[in-house]
């Protein structure tokens, strides 16, 4: 009786697994004119994740036609992502077509393509083209990323043809979009054998429509729209996210979610987040609890040919017929005993290694300095946040146990991962190299230093972690990288170049003479300059750094930075100084004017350091001939020989004859003016002083533009 009663209920169990879940909430609507509506879309009040995802189900003599109500667009079709079918979440819409203005082409026109901005959906770059239509016009894409994309059609004799395969021959053209376009805008450039008064329109489509050509341009002209793929997903930081993670994880047994693009013909990183059901699994993982148990055993294929299929959670297993539930029996009651026994080896052994892991934390708190930090967290004379202090468990599970797809990079003083704590905020989280024994105070004193510091321009510590053998140092996270990555992958203005050089001058001033004591980098160039979301420059890595009391002027180190930055006086005399970080600093200077990399290959394998070959063309009278064209094309002359001016006087073999960073910063704010004038009206103008060496050295060998220009130093000094 009781093995009945025991195969009855687990049939049942099967049974309810095996019910499909639906793919919206509650009681709401699960379609609108035959198109299925899966949440986060939804129709009425609570059904959608947010405005972006709200649908209107609008009635027509069809029965329904469903809206995308932020963006007005007739909505064709959603599909949920599935990464076993290779295919993204993706929504099918029907978008306006934009007419070229300068021609009346009748109809409802539309001159201004529809924005995504603001949302968790991009234009498919693999699933649509960009066509143009009209004789001898060119039609421009500027995705508003400086990324321009566009095409040429021109027409033959039988150019008037309703059905054309937008070759570029045929009065159509069409090319490909960029990647994770949101918004754009459209030019219309007349060719000047173009005809007069004919009708000229671009739009962003479907590119299963051209090939082959299917579409009846003379309707689509006058319908003003066309179908095109938008691919969609949700915010790490949304309410549906947060309610689908489990203990701040972003994968369970039945789901998983990942950034990660699910078209493995095209990988990349989408700029949202992608849930599916895991295989044996179905329904709709932006549900809590929305994938539910495939019962395989239900299938109509055999999948256990003379055998039984017994359903699992996620699988099936073919068993051996009836006389395997009798032997399931006897082993469960026969394993129980084995089961409960090894259940207690189980807890003695985790309450074994639980003590033990306390007992190394404790050693290694002890060990890295925890206790001087306590006390400097107790004494009043400091104002140290207790909230500093991070236990090891909570950044082990922020970095997903330092996983290496979490590396953000890699130095001498140790491993950056980029982490997400449980209240949601991103930071960067450095696993340092174990400390010396003998330097533990004064990693201490310095952590509660740098700590302290609070300035725009300065990457914020945020805390410490002493419980693991490498102490963990949590700061704010950058999301641009390094200057060394963004001058040297791509097209940067003078004006940034020069906001970024004032930017990290301010933050070195502050360093060395706003601070509660002075800190000295110690190892300042482009890769440790991270740029924020508005690429304003914040110095990173104090890996190096050394603070001094008030009354010192230099301190005598082992010597250490990067070859290329390196203060060759600093190399010499192992005396560290402001001076030997105004020397780096120079020599980034020198990386924004030329675009080039601190050490140069010129010819085969011959190296070049960039400071000498900087100076040296400075004393040729051919500065010119190496600046970056960007700047020269958009920069002043006289802002140009200043900026360089500035570079020159801060590579001075002499560290007393470099200026410090506060009149750096001073002077490269005059530069910003003189180029920018705009920058001047938002200041107290105060009259310049007649200007006088940043040393005690005679003005025999100063070179001045104007008044407005600071000033130029000769090597000679």
């Amino acid at each position: 009786m009781f093995q009945i009663l025991l195969l009855l209920g687990s049939l049942l169990l099967h049974e309810q697994a095996s019910l499909a879940a639906p793919p919206v909430k509650g009681n709401c609507p699960q379609t609108c004119g035959g198109v299925t509506i899966p949440f986060p879309f939804g129709i009425g009040t609570g059904c959608f994740l947010d405005e972006w995802y709200e649908i209107v189900c609008q009635e027509s003599s069809d029965g329904g036609v469903p809206i995308l109500n932020k963006r007005n667009l007739t909505v064709l079709n959603i599909s949920l992502p599935h990464i076993h079918g290779e295919r993204n979440g993706m929504i099918r819409v029907s978008l306006p077509i934009i007419y070229s203005s300068k021609v009346n082409c009748g109809g409802n026109e539309s001159f201004t393509p529809v924005s995504l901005k603001g949302s968790q959906f991009i234009f498919s770059e693999t699933r649509n083209v960009f066509a143009a239509v009209g004789c001898d016009v060119c039609a421009l894409v500027d995705d508003t990323k400086s990324a321009i994309i566009g095409c040429k059609s021109v027409c033959r004799k039988d150019n008037n043809a309703s059905r054309k395969n937008c070759s570029g021959n045929d009065g159509c053209c069409h090319t490909m979009i960029t990647s994770d376009l949101r918004a754009f805008n459209v030019t219309f450039r007349p060719d000047k054998n173009s005809a007069k008064e004919k009708c000229q329109y671009a739009f962003l489509g479907d590119s299963s429509y051209f090939a082959p050509s299917t579409t009846d341009f003379d309707k689509l002209k006058e319908s003003g729209r066309f179908p095109a793929v938008l691919e969609w997903g949700i915010a790490k930081s949304s309410r549906a996210a947060l309610e689908i993670y489990k203990s701040g994880l972003i994968s369970g047994d039945s789901y998983n979610c990942s950034s990660d693009s699910f078209n493995l013909a095209y990988r990349k990183v989408m700029p949202f987040l992608q849930c599916y059901c895991r295989k044996g699994f179905t329904g709709n993982p932006y549900i809590k609890d929305g994938c539910e148990d495939v019962d395989e055993c239900k299938d109509l294929t055999n999948r256990c040919p003379g055998r039984k299929c017994v359903n699992r959670r996620g699988s099936f297993e073919c068993v051996e017929g009836s006389k395997t539930v009798k032997f399931l029996l006897v082993g469960i009651g026969a394993g129980l005993g084995v089961l409960l026994l090894l259940l207690l080896l189980w807890l003695l052994y985790n309450f074994m290694k639980r003590r033990k892991e306390i007992k190394l934390k404790e050693r290694y708190f002890k060990q890295n300095g925890g206790l001087l930090l306590q006390q400097q967290l107790c004494s009043s004379e400091t104002n140290v946040d207790k909230n500093k202090l991070f236990n090891s468990k909570d950044l082990e599970k922020a970095t997903d146990n330092f996983n290496k797809n979490r590396i953000l990079g890699q130095g001498g003083q140790g491993t950056v991962y980029k982490g997400m704590l449980a209240d949601g905020g991103i930071v960067a989280i450095k696993k340092s190299k174990a400390i010396d024994k003998g330097k533990v105070k004064q990693f201490i004193n310095e952590i509660a230093i740098l700590s302290q510091i609070n300035h725009r321009n300065v990457v914020k510590l945020l805390g410490c972690c002493l419980e693991t053998e490498s102490p963990l140092l949590v700061y704010e996270f950058i999301p641009n990288g390094t200057l060394f990555q963004y001058l040297h992958d791509s097209l940067v203005s003078w004006g940034t170049r020069l906001q970024i050089a004032t930017d990290i001058a301010g933050a070195l001033s502050y360093l060395h003479s706003s601070a509660t004591i002075p800190i000295y980098h110690r190892d300042i160039k482009s890769t440790n300059i991270l740029l924020d979301d508005r690429y304003r420059a914040k110095v990173a890595d104090f890996g190096t750094s050394k603070s001094l009391s008030l009354y010192q002027t230099h301190v005598t180190t082992v010597v250490q930075g990067t070859f290329g930055y390196l203060d060759p006086e600093y190399f010499q005399s192992c005396q560290l100084t402001e001076k030997s970080d105004v020397y780096s600093f120079g020599v980034v200077l020198v990386e924004l004017l030329t675009g080039q990399k601190p050490i140069l290959l010129l010819g085969d394998e011959d190296e070049k350091n960039l400071a000498s070959y900087f100076l040296l063309s400075m004393d040729e009278n051919c500065l010119f001939d190496i600046v970056d064209p960007q700047v020269l094309k958009q920069g002043k002359e006289e802002g140009i020989v200043a900026f360089a001016n500035i570079a020159r006087g801060c590579l001075n073999l002499h560290g007393k004859m470099r200026p410090t960073m506060r009149e750096v910063a001073s002077e490269l704010e005059r530069i910003r003016e003189l180029e920018h004038p705009a920058i001047r009206h938002g200041h107290t103008h105060e009259k310049r002083e007649t200007s006088t060496r940043w040393d005690s050295v005679g003005s025999a060998d100063i070179i001045s533009l104007s008044d407005l220009q600071p000033l130029m130093w000769s090597e000679s000094m």
